[in-house]
This record gives C-alpha cells, sequence and structure tokens, in this order.
C-alpha cells in the first residue's frame, strides 16, 4: 500500500515533463516534416525556382516570335524578312545557295 502512495506521489512530479517534452517533440516534427514544414519550404522553393527559368525561357521565344511578328507587319515590313519567308513557304532558293533547315 505505502508503495502505490509513493508512486502516485511521484508521478504527479513525473508526468508534467513528460507530457511537455512529447509535446515538444510532436511541434519540432510537424515543424520539420509537416505539410508546412521546412521540407516543404524547401520544396515549394525549387519548384519556384525552376518556374522562373521557364518563364525566362518563354519570355525569351516570346520576344522572338514578336520581333518576327513586327518584321511581318504590313505597316512596318522587311524586305529581307518577306524574301526569307516566301522562300520557306515555297521551296525557292537561288542556285548558288545552300539552304540549311533548323527546326
Amino acid at each position: 500500500m505505502k508503495v502505490l502512495v509513493e508512486i502516485r506521489l511521484r508521478a504527479r512530479h513525473v508526468i508534467g515533463p513528460v507530457v511537455g517534452a512529447c509535446l515538444i517533440v510532436y511541434i519540432a516534427y510537424h515543424a520539420v516534416q509537416g505539410k508546412r514544414g521546412l521540407i516543404a519550404y524547401w520544396q515549394l522553393t525549387k519548384q519556384v525556382d525552376q518556374a522562373h527559368l521557364v518563364r525566362a525561357e518563354l519570355s525569351e521565344k516570346r520576344d522572338h516570335l514578336h520581333n518576327k511578328v513586327r518584321l511581318l507587319n504590313p505597316s512596318t515590313l522587311d524586305r529581307d524578312m518577306l524574301e526569307e519567308r516566301t522562300r520557306f513557304m515555297l521551296g525557292y532558293s537561288r542556285a548558288d545557295e545552300i539552304v540549311i533547315f533548323r527546326k
């Protein structure tokens, strides 16, 4: 009987720190592994960096196409560009020219 009383007395002093330690471990685990933890943050930053690279590539392609469209615009028609497009579309070339098609 005395042993049970002693266990209850000591349990009151031990339960608080054990629950506190468990709570700290729980919060730390979810701060690192959780849906909004550090690992998820690092993965999101990688995705954002990749999206910036894709955006830069697409922006460069868009600028290139915009420049071509501007050169073919009827109000500011560039004769060299018009000649290049007609030769490509019709498949004509001069006898002294070498034609190299790129994708």
